[in-house]
């Protein structure tokens, strides 16, 4: 049997990247530890009393650090996840590898969409640029469903407030396909296959 081990995650509020490292039961009962982001700029402390433990967790939702106080069973056993007072969602967890990749997951979206609130909304209609969005990715799954009269099949995609612009990756040519309105959509369902303007 090897040595136990326990996952702890975070978001780092400096990159906004998730932070997930490991680390044994045993280094953590004997003098708690660190978990370092790989950008260098944010911590989770882990100190032990000889009773509970002391976490001082940077918050990727709120930019703080959040300190929080276990007993020692909740850091040890099972699963755990620690709550950022401003925003009453979790940001810190503690478990399985598995549970708090999930976790970590969830929380990447969830301030991803936080941050698209703020900065007002992302789109101009957010439900006709989802459906532009899917339909998109209908025609791409056709054969040869999206094409540069280039003759490359390459293509990149930028999604902008009201239109989504397709980029040919070999020659340059873009076809921008308007996202704002219910007939943007209508035009774009009408289309089995799409062709972008090459430079060729």
């Amino acid at each position: 049997m090897g040595e136990e081990m326990r996952t702890f995650g975070y978001l780092c509020p400096k990159c906004g990247k998730t932070v997930m490292k490991t680390r044994s039961v045993f280094a953590l009962a004997a003098s708690g530890t660190e978990v370092e982001c790989d950008c260098g700029e944010s911590v989770l402390r882990i100190a032990f009393d000889g009773e509970r433990y002391h976490l001082q967790v940077p918050c990727g939702l709120c930019g703080e650090t959040h300190e929080a106080v276990c007993p020692a069973e909740r850091v040890l056993e099972g699963a755990t996840a620690l709550t950022c007072a401003g925003t009453k969602q979790f940001c810190c967890f503690i478990g399985s590898e598995g549970v708090v990749e999930k976790q970590l997951r969830e929380l990447a979206i969830l301030a991803e969409k936080e941050q698209r609130q703020e900065e007002g909304e992302a789109f101009l209609d957010n439900v006709i640029m989802y459906e532009i969005l899917s339909e998109l990715r209908d025609i791409a799954v056709r054969p040869g469903g999206i094409t540069c009269s280039c003759g490359s099949g390459r293509y990149g995609m930028e999604i902008r407030r009201s239109a989504v612009d397709l980029i040919c990756r070999d020659c340059g040519a873009k076809l921008r396909i308007p996202a704002a309105t219910d007939q943007d959509l209508d035009d774009l369902c009408c289309h089995m296959k799409l062709v972008l303007p090459g430079k060729g």
